[in-house]
């Protein structure tokens, strides 16, 4: 019987390895217990039960835990406070042609769907690279 333990280790990790999102990591470590089972107890459905249940366990108090610390975090800078805040366009934005918005005392390169005016209100959407990305707000 360790012969086909060794066999699911074997596939599971493979499966793993072609996945890298977490899928089969409880279920090889389940396995591998299992592998030492089979050394001791003959049965092998007591064997595929600690397969089952050992996996579908580590699965239900780790997994939640793994995924938050190995994903990755969006880097926060000091620009991202200015989405949502309003701006005074200082120079012509037109939809093929970049142009200034001061927002916060700063001068930003900003583009936008629509052809701005000097001088007009607007939201800042988001950020794209340097440039912002606007659109006209209420007056």
């Amino acid at each position: 019987m360790w012969l086909m333990w060794l066999l699911v280790i074997i596939l599971l990790t493979a499966l793993e390895v072609v996945t890298i999102n977490l899928v089969s990591i409880w279920f090889i470590i389940s396995a591998i217990v299992s592998l030492f089972l089979s050394f001791a107890v003959d049965s092998f459905y007591i064997q595929f039960g600690v397969f089952v249940g050992l996996g579908i366990i580590l699965m239900l108090l780790t997994r939640p835990y793994l995924v938050k610390k190995l994903s990755k975090k969006k880097v926060r800078t000091n620009f991202d406070r200015i989405i949502g805040k309003k701006g005074l366009v200082t120079e012509k934005i037109e939809k093929l042609k970049v142009g200034e918005v001061k927002v916060d005392g700063k001068c930003w390169s900003a583009i936008s769907k629509d052809v701005i005016d000097v001088g007009t209100i607007v939201i800042i959407e988001d950020i794209d690279g340097v440039k912002l990305i606007v659109r006209k707000g209420e007056e």
